[in-house]
């Protein structure tokens, strides 16, 4: 190859002292080789890469190839091409272009011609790289497209205000590359003439620590402020070097406290479709790697890069989802929050008409929202497969909340009938039991005056006064046998005999017409077996469920709680089909209002807040729970689950 050392010498000589190749670094790494290193700049001025045209010659292509195995990495991924010099014998030259060779130079080449052929071989690298960057660039907008779709999904899907903060920060950071971040939410005084900027979250990559919300004044002196109040991004590359004129400061307190070091800033505003600014996104450390941890000065210096253009579109293309997002979120919030004072002013409304029953609701709703979620826990038995969102949940904690909701419609005075007899009724009997005693008393009384005149005997005396003992002693008894039977009872229980026999008692008014001791209405109520209520109040109060039913159906709940109305219309049914208002069998009951039902059992055995009757221990009242199984009002399965998961142990109210 002596000759071909030869050719490489005189190649190596030309290119070396080409003025036209001065920015370039020729080298002879091989008496068979000569390498034409060249860096390529980007548009902003910074060294984008390292190339090289590698110049051999044609009897190395044809016999010792190896030598280039230094290279190959180079050539296999573009950053350099082969120029030879002579014609090689191989006959697979023309597919040699493949394998990163340019062009093919005699062996007297020129210097004008070895400049060409070192030329076309950059131009070649250089047209390469941009087709790559093309197609890097192609794939880099397919994924972000796709990464903006699924954001778009994501926060589109996210309810809860808090959550989709989180994800809107979690989503801004990833796009562009920020190690940091923090979400404020603009916020309207009472009066809505001073606004604040709310801060709600912070995550950061490379540092852990506590952070608690605080409000700030919304003004320009910030630059979270300020690009609320100018309605405009800014885009900081050192917070500690900020533009001249600057409105806004930055303030250290927080790097010093926790180490953490800020540089460069990217900030923008969350804007509604109402047009108006609703919180703000700042992004902190636009990261080169984005793996990279920032625990150093150091690793700031080598890592920490002003955020580009390209995030800066990113970022507003975030935004403008992310604004959007958090007004549903907020809007739907707002609802909810309505939706719960309508449920709260309207318990509060049932429990002014009946204080006795104050707190009924509350627990009901615990004690039953308490036990789905213990049925949706089940793995084996005939609810194994019963399950309970977070919604399903809300909708049963409203059910249960206005499960009397229809009380409005019932007469006060039956809903806070605590004995037999109304009060009013008692007192009237009472003062009819005081003036037959009074009469009884004037009776033997004139008995007696007319004896003394008469001049009855010691004994005859006696003997009325002893009637008059005996005749008030029994009325007293009476009144004692009314005042028991007025007490109302759990279970249906009472021997109602001695109120039959009060009833045919007769006593002569004023006017001399004679009247029963008690009439018919009050023997009624007091003969009632069960409770406090006649049929026909029962049937009042009974009534309440279809009140429910049809004042909840009037509201337009929406989709999600749209079974409200079917669910607190329902938790009086049982499920031998004898329950009330529409007579269910077991298979037409919603579970929810089966579950409720054992709440409102339960909790109304076991309240001490009753009046007129006392709080049922707790051993008693799970009989009477089984009792309800075996009569066939309640359902087995949901109170065994009930009895074991103690469920009014698990709830704050019960």
């Amino acid at each position: 190859m002596t000759g071909a050392r030869g050719a490489l010498e005189r190649a190596f000589d030309t290119l070396e002292g080409d003025a036209r190749l001065a920015t370039d670094t020729v080298t002879r790494p091989h008496a068979l080789l000569v390498t034409v290193w060249r860096t390529i700049v980007s548009a902003d001025g910074r060294p984008r890469d390292r190339v090289c045209v590698v110049l051999a010659p044609a009897a190395l292509w044809d016999r010792a190839r190896d030598l280039l195995a230094p290279l190959a990495d180079r050539f296999a991924d573009g950053h350099a091409l082969l120029v030879l010099v002579g014609r090689p014998r191989d006959p697979s030259l023309g597919d040699a272009t493949g394998r990163g060779l340019a062009s093919v130079v005699g062996e007297d080449a020129s210097a004008d011609e070895l400049h060409l052929a070192v030329q076309r071989a950059f131009e070649l690298l250089d047209a390469k790289a941009r087709a790559e960057s093309r197609g890097k660039w192609v794939r880099r907008y397919r994924y972000e497209l796709g990464e903006l779709i699924h954001i778009a999904r994501a926060m589109t899907t996210v309810r809860d205000v808090d959550k989709l903060l989180g994800v809107i920060l979690e989503k801004s950071r990833f796009v562009t590359g920020a190690d940091a971040g923090s979400v404020y939410i603009v916020e309207s005084a009472p009066g809505g003439d001073r606004r604040t900027l709310r801060f709600k979250l912070t995550q950061n990559d490379s540092a852990t620590f506590d952070s608690r919300e605080f409000t700030m004044p919304l003004s320009d002196r910030s630059i979270a402020g300020a690009a609320a109040v100018q309605r405009a991004p800014r885009n900081i590359p050192d917070v500690y070097d900020l533009p001249a004129g600057s409105t806004f400061r930055f303030d250290p307190s927080f790097d010093l406290r926790t180490g953490y070091l800020t540089r460069s800033m990217l900030v923008v505003p969350l804007i509604s479709q109402r047009d108006e600014v609703i919180g703000v996104i700042q992004l902190i450390n636009k990261k080169r790697d984005p793996a990279a941890k920032l625990c150093t000065r150091a690793d700031v210096d080598a890592q920490v890069v002003p955020f580009d253009e390209r995030s800066e579109e990113l970022l507003g293309m975030v935004a403008a989802q992310a604004g959007v997002s958090l007004e549903t979120a907020i809007l739907y919030e707002e609802i909810r929050r309505l939706f719960e004072g309508f449920v709260k002013a309207s318990v509060e409304a049932i429990e002014s008409r009946d204080p006795t029953t104050s707190g009924h609701s509350r627990r009901v709703a615990d004690l039953t929202v308490g036990l789905a979620k213990i049925v949706d826990g089940e793995s084996s038995g005939p609810y194994a497969r019963a399950t309970f969102t977070a919604e399903d949940l809300r909708e049963l904690e409203y059910a249960s909340l206005l499960h009397d909701f229809g009380k409005i419609g019932v007469r006060e005075k039956v809903l806070i009938k605590a004995k037999k007899l109304y009060d009013e009724r008692l007192e009237l009997v009472r003062l009819r039991f005081d003036y037959v005693a009074r009469s009884i008393e004037a009776d033997v009384l004139g008995r007696k005056v007319r004896a003394l005149e008469s001049g009855a005997s010691r004994e005859q005396l006696a003997a009325l006064d002893a009637e008059l003992v005996e005749r008030r002693s029994a009325l007293e008894a009476s009144w004692a046998a009314v005042c028991s039977a007025n007490e109302p009872t759990v279970l249906s229980q009472g021997d109602f005999a001695r109120i039959e026999e009060i009833a045919r008692e007769t006593y002569a008014d004023l006017r001399g017409d004679v009247r029963a001791l008690l009439d018919d209405e009050e023997v009624t109520c007091l003969k009632v077996t069960r409770g406090s209520l006649t049929p026909q109040e029962f049937d009042e109060i009974r009534s309440h469920v279809s009140h429910t039913f049809r004042f909840l159906s009037r509201i337009p709940w929406g989709k999600s709680l749209r079974r409200v109305p079917l669910i607190a219309g329902a938790h009086h049914e049982r499920l031998n089909g004898t329950g009330y208002p529409n007579r269910l069998k077991a298979e037409e009951i919603p579970v929810q209002s089966k579950m409720m039902s054992i709440a409102d059992i339960y909790d109304a055995l076991t309240a001490s807040d009753r009046p007129y009757k006392k709080a049922v221990p707790l051993e008693r009242a799970i009989d009477i729970l089984d009792y309800s199984v075996k009569d066939g009002h309640l359902d087995a399965e949901l109170v065994r689950i009930f009895k074991d998961a103690r469920v009014w142990e698990r709830v704050p109210s019960a």
